[in-house]
Protein backbone atom coordinates (compact mmCIF):
# COMPACT_ATOMS: atom_id res chain seq x y z
CA UNK A 1 0.00 0.00 0.00
CA UNK A 2 1.49 3.44 -0.97
CA UNK A 3 1.60 6.42 1.95
CA UNK A 4 -1.88 7.97 -0.09
CA UNK A 5 -4.42 5.44 -0.96
CA UNK A 6 -6.08 5.33 -4.07
CA UNK A 7 -9.24 4.56 -2.91
CA UNK A 8 -11.13 3.63 0.35
CA UNK A 9 -13.85 1.30 0.82
CA UNK A 10 -16.84 1.17 2.96
CA UNK A 11 -19.02 3.44 4.71
CA UNK A 12 -17.18 3.56 8.33
CA UNK A 13 -14.80 6.57 9.34
CA UNK A 14 -16.47 8.47 6.49
CA UNK A 15 -15.95 11.34 8.51
CA UNK A 16 -12.12 11.26 9.48
CA UNK A 17 -11.15 10.75 6.14
CA UNK A 18 -13.69 14.12 5.09
CA UNK A 19 -11.65 16.20 7.43
CA UNK A 20 -8.29 14.62 7.67
CA UNK A 21 -8.18 15.25 3.62
CA UNK A 22 -9.75 18.62 3.88
CA UNK A 23 -7.09 19.21 6.34
CA UNK A 24 -4.15 17.68 4.14
CA UNK A 25 -5.62 18.94 1.13
CA UNK A 26 -5.50 15.39 -0.54
CA UNK A 27 -8.35 14.76 -2.62
CA UNK A 28 -10.29 11.40 -1.44
CA UNK A 29 -12.17 8.74 -3.15
CA UNK A 30 -14.33 5.94 -1.24
CA UNK A 31 -16.21 3.36 -2.50
CA UNK A 32 -18.79 0.33 -2.31
CA UNK A 33 -20.67 2.68 0.67
CA UNK A 34 -22.81 0.23 1.72
CA UNK A 35 -23.17 -1.58 -2.03
CA UNK A 36 -24.58 -4.38 -0.92
CA UNK A 37 -27.13 -2.71 1.60
CA UNK A 38 -31.20 -2.51 1.18
CA UNK A 39 -30.82 0.74 0.50
CA UNK A 40 -27.41 1.02 -0.95
CA UNK A 41 -25.50 4.49 -0.55
CA UNK A 42 -25.00 7.50 1.71
CA UNK A 43 -27.36 7.77 4.46
CA UNK A 44 -28.61 11.19 4.83
CA UNK A 45 -26.91 12.30 7.67
CA UNK A 46 -23.92 11.54 6.10
CA UNK A 47 -25.14 13.61 3.24
CA UNK A 48 -25.95 16.16 5.73
CA UNK A 49 -22.32 16.22 6.68
CA UNK A 50 -21.15 16.46 3.26
CA UNK A 51 -22.86 19.79 3.31
CA UNK A 52 -21.41 21.08 6.34
CA UNK A 53 -18.23 20.60 4.69
CA UNK A 54 -19.24 22.18 1.60
CA UNK A 55 -20.12 25.37 3.81
CA UNK A 56 -17.24 26.03 5.71
CA UNK A 57 -15.05 25.71 2.64
CA UNK A 58 -14.08 27.34 -0.50
CA UNK A 59 -13.82 25.78 -3.70
CA UNK A 60 -14.89 22.06 -3.03
CA UNK A 61 -15.41 19.46 -5.06
CA UNK A 62 -17.74 16.96 -4.36
CA UNK A 63 -19.04 13.73 -6.71
CA UNK A 64 -21.32 11.30 -5.37
CA UNK A 65 -22.67 8.76 -8.15
CA UNK A 66 -26.33 7.89 -8.64
CA UNK A 67 -26.61 5.24 -6.80
CA UNK A 68 -24.40 6.91 -3.43
CA UNK A 69 -22.15 4.06 -3.05
CA UNK A 70 -19.01 6.43 -4.71
CA UNK A 71 -17.67 10.21 -3.40
CA UNK A 72 -15.09 11.43 -4.40
CA UNK A 73 -14.22 14.64 -2.47
CA UNK A 74 -11.45 17.56 -3.89
CA UNK A 75 -11.17 19.63 -0.51
CA UNK A 76 -11.34 23.62 -1.06
CA UNK A 77 -9.75 26.22 1.35
CA UNK A 78 -11.31 26.57 5.24
CA UNK A 79 -12.99 30.00 4.77
CA UNK A 80 -15.03 29.59 8.04
CA UNK A 81 -17.19 32.84 8.51
CA UNK A 82 -20.74 32.36 10.11
CA UNK A 83 -22.50 29.10 9.15
CA UNK A 84 -26.13 28.06 10.34
CA UNK A 85 -26.82 24.43 9.53
CA UNK A 86 -29.97 22.05 10.13
CA UNK A 87 -28.44 18.93 10.99
CA UNK A 88 -29.96 15.33 10.14
CA UNK A 89 -31.85 13.97 12.96
CA UNK A 90 -30.65 10.12 12.69
CA UNK A 91 -27.67 12.17 14.13
CA UNK A 92 -26.61 14.16 17.36
CA UNK A 93 -25.44 17.98 16.56
CA UNK A 94 -22.15 16.21 18.64
CA UNK A 95 -21.54 14.11 14.95
CA UNK A 96 -21.25 17.33 13.02
CA UNK A 97 -19.26 19.45 16.14
CA UNK A 98 -16.82 16.65 16.56
CA UNK A 99 -15.60 17.56 12.95
CA UNK A 100 -15.80 21.76 13.42
CA UNK A 101 -13.91 21.26 16.08
CA UNK A 102 -11.13 19.45 14.39
CA UNK A 103 -11.33 22.27 11.42
CA UNK A 104 -12.39 25.76 13.30
CA UNK A 105 -8.79 27.26 14.46
CA UNK A 106 -7.75 26.50 10.56
CA UNK A 107 -10.04 28.56 9.06
CA UNK A 108 -9.50 31.84 7.10
CA UNK A 109 -12.43 33.85 9.01
CA UNK A 110 -13.32 32.98 13.07
CA UNK A 111 -16.21 30.74 12.74
CA UNK A 112 -19.33 30.89 13.93
CA UNK A 113 -21.83 28.19 13.68
CA UNK A 114 -25.11 27.93 14.59
CA UNK A 115 -26.29 24.23 14.43
CA UNK A 116 -29.95 23.27 14.64
CA UNK A 117 -30.94 19.06 15.53
CA UNK A 118 -30.78 16.62 18.27
CA UNK A 119 -28.15 17.97 21.32
CA UNK A 120 -28.59 14.73 22.94
CA UNK A 121 -29.18 11.20 22.26
CA UNK A 122 -27.71 7.71 23.28
CA UNK A 123 -25.30 7.29 20.09
CA UNK A 124 -22.93 10.02 19.83
CA UNK A 125 -20.64 13.07 22.06
CA UNK A 126 -24.12 15.09 23.68
CA UNK A 127 -23.14 18.77 23.09
CA UNK A 128 -22.68 19.23 27.08
CA UNK A 129 -19.89 16.71 26.72
CA UNK A 130 -17.55 18.62 23.66
CA UNK A 131 -18.58 21.56 25.74
CA UNK A 132 -16.76 20.37 28.99
CA UNK A 133 -13.66 18.61 27.68
CA UNK A 134 -13.03 19.22 24.05
CA UNK A 135 -13.35 23.53 24.65
CA UNK A 136 -10.67 22.80 27.42
CA UNK A 137 -8.82 20.99 25.12
CA UNK A 138 -8.51 22.79 22.74
CA UNK A 139 -7.11 25.60 24.80
CA UNK A 140 -4.32 23.43 25.98
CA UNK A 141 -2.70 23.18 22.47
CA UNK A 142 -3.23 27.12 22.22
CA UNK A 143 -6.45 27.68 20.75
CA UNK A 144 -8.05 30.31 22.92
CA UNK A 145 -9.41 33.71 22.60
CA UNK A 146 -12.25 36.06 23.19
CA UNK A 147 -14.59 33.59 20.93
CA UNK A 148 -14.20 30.01 22.31
CA UNK A 149 -17.07 28.82 23.26
CA UNK A 150 -19.96 26.28 22.48
CA UNK A 151 -23.37 27.80 23.80
CA UNK A 152 -26.82 25.25 24.11
CA UNK A 153 -29.61 27.62 23.15
CA UNK A 154 -32.24 24.90 22.97
CA UNK A 155 -32.14 21.30 23.75
CA UNK A 156 -33.62 19.04 21.63
CA UNK A 157 -33.55 15.62 22.79
CA UNK A 158 -33.61 12.25 19.73
CA UNK A 159 -35.88 10.95 17.86
CA UNK A 160 -36.92 14.85 16.73
CA UNK A 161 -34.83 16.72 17.96
CA UNK A 162 -35.61 20.90 17.65
CA UNK A 163 -32.50 21.90 19.70
CA UNK A 164 -30.00 24.42 18.84
CA UNK A 165 -26.35 25.41 19.70
CA UNK A 166 -23.86 27.89 18.77
CA UNK A 167 -20.48 27.25 17.97
CA UNK A 168 -17.64 30.08 17.67
CA UNK A 169 -14.12 29.45 17.76
CA UNK A 170 -10.91 31.90 16.72
CA UNK A 171 -8.46 31.01 14.07
CA UNK A 172 -5.15 30.02 15.28
CA UNK A 173 -1.77 30.73 13.16
CA UNK A 174 -0.01 27.32 14.88
CA UNK A 175 -0.61 25.22 17.33
CA UNK A 176 1.64 24.43 20.46
CA UNK A 177 2.86 21.46 21.33
CA UNK A 178 2.04 19.84 24.51
CA UNK A 179 3.64 17.45 27.07
CA UNK A 180 0.27 15.79 28.77
CA UNK A 181 2.08 12.86 30.90
CA UNK A 182 1.06 13.29 34.18
CA UNK A 183 -2.86 12.92 34.66
CA UNK A 184 -3.17 13.82 38.64
CA UNK A 185 -5.34 12.69 41.04
CA UNK A 186 -9.20 13.31 40.34
CA UNK A 187 -9.75 16.80 42.64
CA UNK A 188 -13.72 17.20 42.32
CA UNK A 189 -16.55 16.28 40.01
CA UNK A 190 -19.11 18.43 37.92
CA UNK A 191 -21.98 17.23 35.99
CA UNK A 192 -25.62 18.10 34.67
CA UNK A 193 -28.73 16.73 34.56
CA UNK A 194 -31.08 17.55 32.01
CA UNK A 195 -34.91 17.14 31.72
CA UNK A 196 -36.75 18.64 28.88
CA UNK A 197 -40.77 17.85 28.31
CA UNK A 198 -40.76 15.64 31.56
CA UNK A 199 -41.44 16.31 35.04
CA UNK A 200 -38.97 18.45 36.21
CA UNK A 201 -38.29 16.43 39.33
CA UNK A 202 -36.50 14.05 37.24
CA UNK A 203 -33.08 15.64 37.07
CA UNK A 204 -33.33 15.45 40.92
CA UNK A 205 -34.02 11.44 40.50
CA UNK A 206 -30.87 10.92 38.38
CA UNK A 207 -28.95 13.53 40.68
CA UNK A 208 -29.82 11.86 43.96
CA UNK A 209 -28.54 8.44 42.61
CA UNK A 210 -25.69 9.49 40.64
CA UNK A 211 -24.61 10.98 43.96
CA UNK A 212 -25.25 7.98 45.91
CA UNK A 213 -22.75 5.93 44.45
CA UNK A 214 -19.99 9.12 43.36
CA UNK A 215 -19.85 10.39 47.55
CA UNK A 216 -18.51 7.10 48.77
CA UNK A 217 -14.91 8.01 46.80
CA UNK A 218 -14.98 12.34 46.84
CA UNK A 219 -16.91 14.65 48.61
CA UNK A 220 -16.73 17.87 46.24
CA UNK A 221 -19.54 16.78 43.59
CA UNK A 222 -21.90 19.10 42.63
CA UNK A 223 -24.56 18.38 39.75
CA UNK A 224 -26.35 20.92 38.21
CA UNK A 225 -29.91 20.12 36.91
CA UNK A 226 -31.14 21.62 33.49
CA UNK A 227 -34.61 22.02 33.12
CA UNK A 228 -35.27 23.88 29.80
CA UNK A 229 -39.07 24.68 29.69
CA UNK A 230 -41.31 26.44 26.04
CA UNK A 231 -39.84 26.78 22.72
CA UNK A 232 -36.28 25.90 23.98
CA UNK A 233 -37.32 22.79 25.06
CA UNK A 234 -37.48 20.46 21.73
CA UNK A 235 -39.98 18.72 20.07
CA UNK A 236 -39.13 15.10 22.20
CA UNK A 237 -39.51 14.42 26.27
CA UNK A 238 -36.23 12.48 27.41
CA UNK A 239 -33.22 13.26 29.84
CA UNK A 240 -30.03 12.54 30.74
CA UNK A 241 -26.33 13.23 32.52
CA UNK A 242 -23.27 14.07 31.82
CA UNK A 243 -20.36 13.84 34.30
CA UNK A 244 -16.73 15.24 34.32
CA UNK A 245 -14.14 14.45 36.54
CA UNK A 246 -11.57 17.17 37.40
CA UNK A 247 -8.27 16.33 38.71
CA UNK A 248 -5.75 18.64 39.72
CA UNK A 249 -3.26 18.78 37.01
CA UNK A 250 -6.45 20.20 34.75
CA UNK A 251 -7.32 16.40 33.25
CA UNK A 252 -11.01 15.88 31.88
CA UNK A 253 -12.89 12.70 32.35
CA UNK A 254 -16.29 12.24 31.36
CA UNK A 255 -18.99 9.84 30.92
CA UNK A 256 -22.54 10.40 29.90
CA UNK A 257 -26.34 8.78 28.93
CA UNK A 258 -29.34 9.63 27.49
CA UNK A 259 -32.46 8.13 28.13
CA UNK A 260 -34.12 5.94 25.64
CA UNK A 261 -35.39 8.06 22.33
CA UNK A 262 -39.22 8.08 22.62
CA UNK A 263 -40.86 4.62 21.07
CA UNK A 264 -37.29 3.02 20.54
CA UNK A 265 -37.43 0.62 23.25
CA UNK A 266 -37.88 0.58 27.03
CA UNK A 267 -37.73 3.74 29.03
CA UNK A 268 -35.47 3.97 31.50
CA UNK A 269 -35.85 5.00 34.96
CA UNK A 270 -34.11 8.33 36.29
CA UNK A 271 -32.45 6.32 39.25
CA UNK A 272 -31.10 3.45 36.58
CA UNK A 273 -29.85 6.28 34.25
CA UNK A 274 -28.15 8.01 37.17
CA UNK A 275 -26.16 5.16 38.64
CA UNK A 276 -25.20 3.61 35.17
CA UNK A 277 -23.68 7.00 34.36
CA UNK A 278 -21.38 7.06 37.63
CA UNK A 279 -19.99 3.63 36.67
CA UNK A 280 -19.37 4.21 33.21
CA UNK A 281 -17.63 7.52 34.77
CA UNK A 282 -15.48 5.21 37.16
CA UNK A 283 -14.98 3.05 34.54
CA UNK A 284 -13.61 6.24 32.51
CA UNK A 285 -11.33 7.41 35.25
CA UNK A 286 -10.00 3.92 35.81
CA UNK A 287 -9.28 3.62 31.78
CA UNK A 288 -7.18 7.36 32.90
CA UNK A 289 -5.10 9.01 30.78
CA UNK A 290 -4.64 12.81 30.56
CA UNK A 291 -7.48 12.60 27.62
CA UNK A 292 -10.62 10.60 28.16
CA UNK A 293 -11.76 8.18 25.40
CA UNK A 294 -14.14 10.66 23.79
CA UNK A 295 -11.32 13.14 22.87
CA UNK A 296 -8.39 10.80 21.89
CA UNK A 297 -8.34 11.26 18.19
CA UNK A 298 -9.11 15.33 18.52
CA UNK A 299 -5.90 15.44 20.55
CA UNK A 300 -3.95 13.00 18.36
CA UNK A 301 -4.83 15.41 15.72
CA UNK A 302 -3.84 18.49 17.29
CA UNK A 303 -0.82 16.86 18.11
CA UNK A 304 0.06 16.11 14.38
CA UNK A 305 -0.51 19.71 13.51
CA UNK A 306 1.42 20.97 15.55
CA UNK A 307 4.83 23.31 15.05
CA UNK A 308 7.57 20.77 14.39
CA UNK A 309 8.35 20.11 17.82
CA UNK A 310 7.90 17.28 20.27
CA UNK A 311 4.65 16.06 21.87
CA UNK A 312 3.45 13.90 24.12
CA UNK A 313 0.09 12.47 25.27
CA UNK A 314 -0.73 9.64 28.11
CA UNK A 315 -3.53 8.00 27.02
CA UNK A 316 -5.81 5.11 28.41
CA UNK A 317 -6.09 2.44 26.16
CA UNK A 318 -6.64 3.25 22.71
CA UNK A 319 -10.37 2.91 21.20
CA UNK A 320 -11.27 0.95 18.01
CA UNK A 321 -12.21 4.47 16.54
CA UNK A 322 -8.82 6.24 17.88
CA UNK A 323 -6.80 3.54 16.38
CA UNK A 324 -8.27 3.73 12.98
CA UNK A 325 -7.85 7.40 12.87
CA UNK A 326 -3.73 6.69 13.03
CA UNK A 327 -3.84 5.12 10.63
CA UNK A 328 -5.48 7.53 8.53
CA UNK A 329 -2.99 9.96 10.19
CA UNK A 330 -0.55 7.77 8.43
CA UNK A 331 -2.28 7.76 5.17
CA UNK A 332 -3.07 11.31 4.60
CA UNK A 333 -0.08 13.20 6.81
CA UNK A 334 2.39 10.70 6.58
CA UNK A 335 3.06 10.86 10.23
CA UNK A 336 3.71 7.86 12.53
CA UNK A 337 3.71 8.32 16.68
CA UNK A 338 5.52 6.48 19.09
CA UNK A 339 3.50 4.13 21.22
CA UNK A 340 4.54 2.99 24.68
CA UNK A 341 2.92 0.77 26.45
CA UNK A 342 2.91 1.54 30.47
CA UNK A 343 2.08 -1.29 32.86
CA UNK A 344 -0.47 -0.24 35.64
CA UNK A 345 1.41 -1.01 39.27
CA UNK A 346 -1.34 -3.10 40.88
CA UNK A 347 0.28 -1.20 44.26
CA UNK A 348 -0.46 2.22 43.41
CA UNK A 349 -3.74 1.98 42.16
CA UNK A 350 -3.58 4.20 39.07
CA UNK A 351 -5.87 2.01 36.95
CA UNK A 352 -5.82 0.21 34.05
CA UNK A 353 -2.69 0.36 30.99
CA UNK A 354 -1.76 3.03 29.45
CA UNK A 355 -0.49 4.07 26.77
CA UNK A 356 2.12 7.09 25.83
CA UNK A 357 2.42 9.20 22.76
CA UNK A 358 4.92 10.68 20.83
CA UNK A 359 5.17 12.54 17.75
CA UNK A 360 6.71 15.13 15.97
CA UNK A 361 4.09 17.59 14.39
CA UNK A 362 4.30 18.18 10.55
CA UNK A 363 4.25 22.07 11.58
CA UNK A 364 0.77 22.62 10.07
CA UNK A 365 0.49 26.21 9.63
CA UNK A 366 -2.63 28.13 8.85
CA UNK A 367 -2.30 29.27 4.95
CA UNK A 368 -5.60 30.47 5.04
CA UNK A 369 -5.82 32.95 7.90
CA UNK A 370 -5.86 36.39 6.65
CA UNK A 371 -3.46 38.60 7.01
CA UNK A 372 -4.54 41.92 8.46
Amino acid sequence: VTSQRDAYYGCNFLRQRLVLSTLSGKRVKIRNIRSRDDEPGLRDFEASFIRLLDKVTNGSRIEINQTGTALFYQPGLLCGGSVEHECNVQRSIGYYLEALIMLAPFMKNPLKAILKGVTNDPIDPSVDLLKATAVPLMKMFGINGEGLEIKVVKRGIAPRGGGEVHFSCPVCRALKPVLLTDPGKIKRIRGTAYSVRVSPQMANRIVDSARSILNKFIPDIYIYTDHMKGASSGKSPGFGLTLVAETVNGTLLSAELASTPQGQGDPVLPEELGKNCAKLLLEEIYRGGCVDSNNQSLALLYMTLDQQDVSKTLLGPLSPYTIEFLRHIRDFFQIMFKIETQKADEDEQKGGDKVLMTCVGVGYSNISKSHK
